[in-house]
């Protein structure tokens, strides 16, 4: 069974960094899409980051430039470096495993808020 837990998210000001890690269990993230989504209140869930087991990435464009994402195979998690936040950051960040456009695994959150 795939289970992941986020960790790293809490208050921060504006232009300050937060690192997300989601640690996965019960399947490898090195041979798996991983992505980090957000939801903001009142707001749809959004795909924020994703890397492929080939380790493409890609960004939603009101990111580019200040999120990275990335991967330690040997500890078989996935990462989120934020940098430059803002406060239309704020939302709760999952970590899914995605085996195809519709069917994965979502971890529990983790809650970034950012203070103008």
């Amino acid at each position: 069974q795939v289970q992941l837990v986020e960790s790293g998210g809490g208050l921060v000001q504006a232009g300050g960094s937060l690192r997300l890690s989601c640690v996965a269990s019960g399947s490898r993230v090195s041979i798996n899409t991983m992505a980090w989504y957000r939801q903001a209140p009142g707001k749809e869930r959004e795909l924020v980051a994703r890397i492929t087991s080939g380790g493409a990435t890609n960004y939603a464009d009101s990111v580019k430039g200040r999120f990275t994402i990335s991967r330690d195979n040997a500890k078989n998690t996935v990462y989120l470096q934020m940098n430059n936040l803002k406060p239309e950051d704020t939302g709760v960040y999952y970590c899914k495993l995605e085996l195809s456009a519709w069917v994965g695994y979502w971890g529990q959150g983790t809650q970034v808020t950012v203070s103008s």
